[in-house]
């Protein structure tokens, strides 16, 4: 039900009170409309007559029509102005017909008897179901609203020596906020003093507190831990990842899919059937011979038992739960599709760097070929002369250096030789790092056992022009990536993965991760022809990038999966998007992919089932030995609603 349609656009809270209220003023109204009604009489078995009665009950009924029926009766109009008549316009013809014909009888119009009762027991009904069905829908949307909240709404601002606080939305980028310990982070930034863990499972779906120190970046909403933290201001407003994450997700859940667009259409040509049966229902038992009261009822009971609205919520709640939860877990959905229909991949191209690999260089080996040259010494020599240098061999030796905590040496008479290393003075000594192209141009032996692995990268410390040894790097393969690799491969799915790399470094890491493919020295533009020579043997291709020189991959993929870091959030080529790089996060992709179709399936099959059963028993197929009341019809239609959303609810355990 599109409740915007005849509430004014209300917030949804009010119009569930509203709801509420209206159902217990009519209820109080209903007790002596039902009580003085000849025919609830008739079936209870007393009798109570006294002047005016007819009136009384009259009067009643008509501020219950108008007032409990009027969301339905507003309802109607905001249909009929969208070409769409759905539940509302089911309801409120109902209603109107079963108060218009109980009027015109208890005028004396016409000969029979009313059934305002009825038509107040149905308006009861009819409001309490839909307040319960709304709480349910409210009940989806809660996680968001979650996310929302974790925005602090202010922040300890420093200028110099005082620590003020302001606004968040007063901050601009380039402030500098104190993060106390056990608060929230208020803004995306970078750390510029301080040490502490920030748990940001909320957000990333990382379970672990990540350890913060300077440099390292910052998400709004995370918890800080123990330790005090300064934080500049790099992201603010609009462009923070919260709010793009909440984007994001609303935008997800207000698309349409291919699904929902079926149940949308089942659920219109329900409405078109309900009315009609109802219709044919009231001529079929008046040309029986039965009474228009009979046949208004049974008319009645056609309406308001048949349940588009099961059919038009099924599809919306399960999205509005699946791509919440997936963005708390790292999962942030652009493209419900494809979502939906990562259920059906059957093979997924990985490109390397950054995504099975850390997508940086770290030290395997340190390896010494003189007795008075130890693993920590060839370090610190090496650091020595790498620390100027930006490249990512040189990085990877620096980092190792700092977590060994080796404090560098000092340096003079740095040179660059071009295409082959670094040289430069370290306590008088020529020392030099080399790559193996400069020990054969210097018709220098390679040393044995310097190349263990093809994944490997080998630069050799020179002194004085003699190997002293030698340090081995590697982009390291994830610590998941394997586990992901086997997830993947027991579902059904043929892993590859497609490298620019050459060809014995992406060997090196096929054959440890167990791929079943592996396609090497390649350039972006070319892994969309993979993807499409995968696409024409019959497979349904998922390819994982990093969104930025994978993005004609990412486009010409059935599903597009992004690799993204912390607050970068924007790939636009993308269905789907990893906040956290992390390869098993693919695998509960496909997981909660499925989990969200099945659940999507049975919602479906549910209310379409319902109606199939219910429309019949209402029109009265069974009469006479059974007849479906209309206040019962009401309690069922809003029955299979309520159903349908718990059933959704339900889908928090499965994927949790």
């Amino acid at each position: 039900m599109n409740q915007e349609g005849h509430t004014g656009g209300h917030d949804h809270g009010a119009m569930i009170a509203d709801f509420l209220r209206r159902f217990w003023v009519c209820l109080v109204l209903s007790v002596p409309v039902i009580a003085f009604s000849m025919m609830f009489q008739e079936v209870a078995g007393y009798h109570l007559d006294f002047p005016y009665r007819d009136w009384i009950v009259m009067s009643l009924a008509t501020v219950i029509y108008f007032y409990g029926g009027w969301p339905f009766l507003t309802g109607l109009i905001g249909e009929i102005r969208r070409r769409q008549p759905g539940m509302m316009t089911l309801v409120a013809v109902a209603i109107t017909a079963a108060y218009a014909y109980s009027m015109v009888v208890a005028l004396g119009i016409l000969p029979g008897m009313d059934f305002f009762w009825e038509l107040a027991t149905l308006i009861d009904i009819m409001l309490v179901g839909h307040y319960l069905e709304m709480k349910s829908v409210a009940g989806a949307s809660h996680s968001l609203e979650l996310i929302v909240k974790m925005l602090p709404s202010d922040a300890h601002l420093v200028n110099g020596d005082e620590i003020r606080d302001v606004k968040v939305d007063q901050l601009t980028i380039g402030d500098i906020v104190l993060v106390r310990p056990g608060e929230r982070i208020p803004t995306d930034g970078e750390v510029v003093e301080g040490n502490s863990f920030v748990n940001e499972s909320m957000l990333t779906g990382e379970s672990v507190p990540v350890q913060k120190e300077q440099q390292d970046t910052v998400i709004a909403g995370g918890i800080n831990g123990e330790g005090a933290l300064k934080v500049k201001v790099t992201h603010q407003g609009a462009d923070s990842y919260l709010n793009k994450v909440v984007k994001l997700i609303q935008e997800a859940q207000g698309a349409k899919s291919q699904t929902q667009t079926l149940a949308d259409r089942a659920a219109g040509w329900l409405t078109l059937i309900s009315l009609t049966v109802g219709v044919i229902t009231l001529l079929f038992w008046l040309f029986s011979g039965k009474d228009t009261a009979f046949a208004v009822e049974r008319m009645v009971t056609v309406m308001v038992t048949s349940c588009p609205h099961a059919l038009g919520v099924a599809i919306p709640l399960v999205v509005a739960i699946s791509t919440t939860i997936s963005a708390q877990k790292g999962l942030l959905i652009r493209n419900r599709t494809a979502f939906e229909e990562s259920r059906k991949i059957t093979a997924m191209v990985f490109d390397k760097t950054g995504t099975l690999t850390e997508g940086q260089f770290g030290v395997t080996r340190v390896v010494s070929l003189v007795d008075q040259v130890d693993e920590t010494a060839l370090i610190r020599t090496a650091t020595a002369l790498e620390q100027q240098s930006q490249h990512p061999i040189a990085q990877g030796i620096v980092r190792e250096a700092k977590t060994r905590n080796l404090a560098p040496l000092s340096i003079s008479d740095f040179q660059s030789i071009t295409g082959k290393g670094i040289s430069a003075t370290v306590d008088g000594k020529k020392v030099a790092v080399v790559s193996p192209g400069y020990l054969k141009e210097n018709g220098i032996e390679l040393p044995k056992g310097a190349y263990s692995s093809g994944a490997e990268t080998v630069v050799f410390v020179l002194q004085d022009q003699q190997i002293i040894g030698f340090i081995a790097l590697a982009d390291t393969i994830r610590s998941n990536s394997k586990e992901a690799v086997q997830r993947l491969q027991e579902a059904g799915i043929k892993v590859y993965m497609a490298t620019g790399d050459n060809q014995k470094v992406a060997d090196a890491v096929a054959k440890e991760l167990g791929l079943d493919g592996v396609f090497a020295e390649v350039l972006p533009d070319q892994k969309v022809r993979i993807v499409k020579d995968l696409q024409q043997k019959g497979q349904f291709v998922a390819m994982t990038g990093d969104g930025v020189n994978d993005a004609p991959a990412l486009a010409q993929a059935n599903v597009g999966i992004a690799v993204g870091s912390g607050t970068d959030v924007a790939a636009e080529t993308a269905d789907i998007i990893l906040v956290n790089s992390n390869p098993t996060d693919i695998t509960n992709l496909v997981e909660f992919g499925k989990a969200t179709y099945r659940k999507m399936i049975q919602n479906l099959i549910w209310a379409t089932g319902y109606n199939v059963v219910a429309i019949p028993l209402a029109a009265g197929v069974l009469y006479p030995n059974f007849v479906l009341s209309p206040a019962l019809g009401a309690v069922l239609m809003s029955a299979s609603t309520v159903i349908v959303a718990l059933n959704a609810q339900l889908l928090k355990r499965e994927i949790n």
